[in-house]
């Protein structure tokens, strides 16, 4: 298994020098005790843990897998005791407001945290991790008992918490799921109906479950309109607030899975299960978003997990592996053959993990200040700005993130050449975890239709302006520096026909609206790309900053450069492609008879 090792200083580079973390916690309430010392140590800390405990349990969970049973789920040999060690130290309570149990730091500093964890072992972390969606739905949508009794558990860690929307007939079209809910004489509801693919829906890791569950009241209205969200514990709070009568809710089945085979991905059944409602009636779908937003941003981090993983075991081996002589002549003298990472297409290879790894970070990182912003921003504008923000760049960390993401693991397995296909190795295990990404919470072609249709042309274009404004003023403020002149040309110059590809793409849907569909995924990744672009651009300008300025670690920083300057040549040129295959149009995907899908 490739020996994961936190890249501490990249994320210090990433928190502290692009994007002034000290200056940003200043200006949130409470946020000026996140001082950079404090957050050092916290993040070096996480580290520790995700190195030494989480780290050697993933291919442990990978070759275990979970154990189901009439009773419960057993989890893989070891995951257990790591949840508690990760409760113990106060791990899932970090971005939680003082008032709930939490410790009050900027959801910024939680997301390091998930990165880490999300890398070292991405079966275990989903455990906790989806617990902080369930609770920021409670926080923002449940009545002052449901917060008193489920959120305190949730944010220390004793319990942990699901999100249950698909069902066997319906996944996405969620305006089609069945699950029903009876009023109850005491105020409560009865929850009947089967949910499928329910990740972390069953465990033997805390004492209680709490399932955030999509149903229908009697008379709804049909479609999404019709839909309201129940919290469904699996034990019953009793009297004292702690787990007490099981709930009619089981775990009929778990999942096998072509990978995250650590984490149980369960068919959930209500028998009648009690819940009560969150929100209003028939509003729950909007309600859920709460929850499937923060579960979107923690997908994107599978996505930098999968490259930044993929590029440390790649690299490393790199490094030792010796096969032929490089074409320039002979660098290791004293072997029979040079290293591999002598030879251009393995830096290809090499460089592309880098650039997906560390530009992810940045777009990350970046959406996770907005959401710092979103949550504690000091005025009303402030905060409606960054939601905006976060609106726009949401579907592009998921979709965009995870494909690249993916693409870096296969790039892992070829470094390798066939030991890449053994499992030993754990370059195939990346490969086979992160596959899920790509399909969950929202696949790449629904997330993109989310940025082109609701985000982008819903908008008029308002969404895409707020960030290619801000490219803007960099590439203008940037013009006269020769040291970037490479780099700010091309993104001024992308920045722009960006903005009226888009208008093209809305002028052809006003004829028909199949063009929207037809050009989302290419419009996506067309965008992913452009946007980090835009973070490389700043990060070769901070480098070329801290040179001028006289440093000891001038390879940092040259390093940061040149893979800014590998992007651009290498990697940018693919919005070309996407360009073109927009300008293709849907009559060619359309045309075709269903008929004629034959074999």
């Amino acid at each position: 298994m490739p020996e994961y090792k936190a890249p501490l200083r990249d994320i210090r580079f990433v928190m502290n020098e692009l994007l002034n973390s000290e200056q940003h916690y200043a200006t949130l309430p409470g946020g000026e005790e996140a001082t950079p010392d404090m957050v050092d140590a916290i993040v070096a800390e996480g580290a520790k843990f995700c190195e030494e405990v989480l780290a050697p349990l993933n291919r442990v969970g990978d070759q275990e897998g979970c154990t189901w049973s009439e009773d419960a789920v057993k989890t893989p040999t070891g995951f257990k005791e790591a949840y508690q060690q990760y409760v113990e130290g106060g791990w899932p309570s970090i971005s939680a407001r003082p008032e709930i149990g939490g410790q009050g730091l900027p959801e910024s500093i939680g997301i390091i945290m998930s990165e880490m964890v999300g890398t070292s072992n991405w079966s275990w972390g989903m455990y906790p991790g989806l617990s902080h969606g369930a609770k920021a739905t409670i926080e923002l949508h449940g009545t002052t008992e449901q917060k008193e009794v489920y959120l305190t558990k949730l944010v220390s860690g004793q319990w942990t918490g699901t999100m249950c929307l698909t069902e066997p007939h319906c996944g996405s079209d969620l305006g089609i799921l069945r699950s029903k809910a009876e009023p109850n004489a005491d105020g409560s509801y009865s929850i009947s109906g089967t949910k499928i693919f329910i990740s972390a829906g069953e465990h033997d890791m805390v004492d209680n479950i709490i399932h955030v569950v999509l149903a229908r009241l009697p008379g709804a209205p049909e479609g999404t309109k019709g839909i309201s969200l129940f919290i469904v514990p699996k034990f019953l709070p009793n009297a004292e607030g702690e787990a007490g009568e099981r709930n009619a809710v089981t775990c009929g089945s778990i999942e096998h899975k072509m990978g995250i085979h650590g984490n149980s991905t369960c068919v959930m059944n209500f028998d009648g299960a009690k819940g009560w409602l969150i929100g209003p009636e028939n509003k729950g779908l909007n309600c859920m978003f709460t929850f499937m937003n923060f579960a979107r941003l923690g997908t994107a981090i599978q996505g930098l997990g999968a490259a930044e993983g993929s590029f440390q075991g790649a690299l490393k081996y790199a490094k030792e592996r010796l096969a032929m002589r490089a074409l320039t002549g002979i660098k290791n003298k004293q072997g029979p053959a040079d290293p591999i990472i002598v030879h251009p297409d393995v830096r290809r290879m090499l460089l592309t993990q880098k650039a997906f790894a560390e530009g992810g970070r940045a777009m990350i990182y970046f959406t996770a200040q907005h959401a710092d912003r979103v949550h504690s921003g000091e005025s009303e504008e402030e905060r409606k700005t960054s939601d905006a923000m976060m609106g726009f760049m949401t579907p592009i960390l998921k979709a965009f993130l995870t494909e690249v993401g993916y693409e870096a693991a296969n790039h892992g397995v070829q470094v390798f050449g066939g030991h890449g296909f053994i499992a030993e190795w754990g370059m195939e295990q990346i490969v086979r975890d992160t596959r899920i990404a790509l399909l969950y919470e929202g696949t790449t072609g629904i997330q993109a239709l989310d940025l082109l249709g609701r985000k982008v042309l819903m908008t008029q274009g308002e969404a895409l302006k707020q960030f290619t404004k801000m490219v803007h003023m960099f590439c203008k403020e940037q013009a006269d520096n020769e040291g970037l002149k490479d780099l700010v040309e091309p993104l001024a110059k992308l920045n722009k026909e960006w903005g009226e590809l888009t208008m093209k793409i809305g002028m052809s849907a006003m004829k028909n609206r199949d063009e929207v569909g037809a050009a989302s995924v290419d419009y996506l990744m067309y965008s992913g790309y452009a946007t980090m672009a835009y973070f490389w651009a700043r990060m070769a300008l901070v480098a070329q900053q801290k040179l001028a300025e006289g440093t000891t670690e001038e390879a940092f920083y040259k390093a940061k450069i040149q893979t800014a300057q590998f992007y651009f040549k290498r990697i940018l040129p693919r919005t070309l492609g996407h360009a073109g295959a927009i300008a293709g149009g849907a009559d060619c995907i359309m045309a075709m008879d269903e008929e004629a899908f034959a074999f």
